[in-house]
């Protein structure tokens, strides 16, 4: 009989624990710990940043190996209708998350009573023009995009690698299509390495974690809440009105709730504690394996939604702009309320992949309406903590588009080769 306490079993019985229950002891102990010691707790960040590093260092191996894998596996076609539905779902649900922010804050008026902070000016980061980011989708150098963290460029060039290899598979000459077929076996060989390498990596998680959450915590304190308790309470209450929503999308597409947050509930908690949709794509990308959605979806959407998709920082610059509003005793006409939603949505394809994306668009929202930048240093204070309500909504809707889209497109979830399977409750097979 082996012994129950060796270092060996003691590792086998750590890695046979549920990761979520992991994580979660993690995130409290992290919480409780980072309360009781406060800053100096800032000592074990390192820990913290090499969790982040772990995840950084899979993004574009990951976006690369699956977004060949995925655009080669079906026609160029299906693919054009998935990016539609995938793009329109994103612009829909942003706009309606910066309205759903907005409506809150009005009723709620969290910044109601403050004033704004007499020498405070945020310097946030200029966004990039709108030209700017549609030129760089297109790179004059595609591995110095890849240093870069140029999402949107190494997507560009990952899609057109894999028309490439779909039209060599398809080719009417024996030596293209051995030579697709070759190179199809070597990329879907590189999708398994991948993935073992994120197993690896989730391992390490409940550490990263507990560091994560205890730094934030011992730098924030419970007091730093104090006079903006009322816009965490708007912005963590919008997101859950945004999640509830896609509960009912979920639902209207007959898509088993229970299977979607069982497999949806580690990359929501890795986005919480990680604070970034880009570093969560790899455990995002095995939540919709264990979905059951087809590559030639997820591939796509994924890396997509974490580059455009902001649904919880759009209802953050929604709530935000109201608070900075109550703060500097302005009034929000109508126009400007519509203007901050067009200004909201636009912005986020801009500086998705810009470091504190979150305070960019607040700063440009704020200015389009007007209002005074001071204020702003406020919400900058407690940004840590909304920031992790909101990238995990982000990543959530980003995981609801790349399911709906899955269901109404043959083919794209295993088990169904139909995207209305009679029985209507998401029983397809769960891929091994």
């Amino acid at each position: 009989m082996a012994d129950q306490t060796s270092p060996l079993s003691l590792w086998r019985r750590y890695l046979e624990f549920p990761l979520i229950y992991k994580m979660a002891i993690g995130l409290l102990a992290g919480v409780v710990v980072g309360l009781a010691v406060g800053e100096p707790i800032t000592v074990i960040a390192p820990l913290g940043e090499v969790f982040v590093r772990l995840l950084g260092m899979l993004v574009m191996p990951l976006i690369i190996v699956t977004l060949i894998a995925g655009v080669s596996a079906i026609t160029p076609a299906r693919l054009g209708r998935i990016g539609f539905k995938v793009f329109l779902f994103y612009l829909v649900t942003s706009a309606f998350a910066i309205t759903v922010g907005l409506a809150l804050a009005l009723a709620v008026a969290p910044g109601t009573g403050l004033s704004p902070p007499g020498d405070a000016e945020e310097e946030g980061e200029d966004p990039p023009p709108v030209s700017e980011t549609l030129l760089d989708i297109v790179p004059d150098n595609p591995f110095a995009a890849m240093v870069e963290g140029n999402v949107l460029a190494v997507m560009f060039v990952a899609i057109a690698a894999g028309i490439a290899l779909t039209l060599m598979r398809g080719s009417d000459e024996a030596r293209l299509r051995e030579l697709g077929e070759f190179l199809r076996r070597g990329v879907d060989g590189a999708v398994e390495l991948v993935f073992l390498v994120v197993r690896g990596v989730l391992q390490y998680a409940p550490i990263g974690v507990f560091a994560l959450i205890a730094v934030v915590m011992g730098e924030t304190g419970v007091e730093a809440l104090g006079p903006l308790a009322k816009l965490t309470g708007v912005v963590y209450g919008a997101i859950v009105l945004q999640i509830a929503v896609y509960v009912l999308i979920l639902l209207a597409f007959r898509v088993g709730i229970g299977r979607f947050f069982g497999a949806a509930k580690d990359p929501m908690a890795t986005a919480f504690v990680t604070r970034s949709s880009s570093g969560t794509l790899p455990v995002s990308s095995r939540a919709a394996e264990r979905m059951g959605v087809h590559e030639g979806v997820y591939s796509f959407s994924l890396p997509l939604g974490a580059t455009i998709n902001m649904d919880g920082t759009a209802i953050y610059v929604g709530a935000a702009t109201v608070f900075v509003a109550n703060v500097s005793g302005a009034e929000l006409t109508l126009a400007e309320l519509v203007t901050v939603v067009l200004v909201g949505v636009l912005a986020s394809i801009g500086t998705a992949g810009v470091p504190g994306a979150g305070l960019i668009m607040l700063t440009m929202t704020v200015s389009q309406a007007g209002l005074s930048m001071a204020p702003v240093a406020l919400v900058a204070g407690i940004d840590a903590i909304l920031d992790m309500a909101r990238t995990m909504c982000n990543v959530t809707g980003d995981l609801v588009a790349t399911r709906v889209v899955a269901r109404t497109e043959p083919g794209m979830l295993r088990g169904s080769e139909t995207p209305g399977d009679a029985a209507g409750d998401d029983s397809e097979a769960t891929p091994s």
